[in-house]
């Protein structure tokens, strides 16, 4: 019984792993397995926190160095998509100062990534507008 269960277990993962590739891409998939920047900053200089109309809530910590981002994170209670977007925001933000990061949008992140299926592009919408809350809340 237990071969059989892992067995199944297994395929089910496999199958997981195979739509999630087709429907999001590589570059996504590899960044839902392992998002980057994915933690809760202490000491940050901007924070923006938002709940999403689809429930999901992200947190973007941003800290500057001369003016310009030296690191920053993210946090998200949400789904897959959610965590794709919110590691994106949060890379797009490094190194950029407020003027570069204001130009960061929802498009901006979806054309990084390549695109997300049409029931999750508003998680990239989630990601840039947090990311526009935490800048508007940094005290130059």
């Amino acid at each position: 019984m237990p071969d059989n269960l892992d067995n199944f277990v297994r395929e089910l993962q496999d199958r997981i792993y195979d739509d999630t590739l087709r429907d999001y891409g590589q570059e996504a998939f590899e960044r839902w397995l392992n998002p980057s920047y994915m933690h809760e900053m202490e000491n940050c200089d901007a924070h923006g926190r938002i709940t999403g109309p689809c429930g999901d809530t992200m947190e973007i910590f941003l800290r500057f160095q001369d003016g310009r981002v030296s690191d920053a994170s993210f946090t998200t209670d949400g789904c897959g998509p959610s965590m794709i977007c919110g590691s994106l925001a949060a890379e797009l933000a490094i190194a950029k100062g407020p003027d570069e990061i204001r130009e960061i949008t929802a498009k901006t992140i979806l054309d990084t990534i390549g695109g997300l299926p049409e029931d999750d592009v508003h998680c990239a919408l989630l990601a840039a507008n947090t990311l526009q809350v935490a800048l508007n809340n940094y005290d130059q």
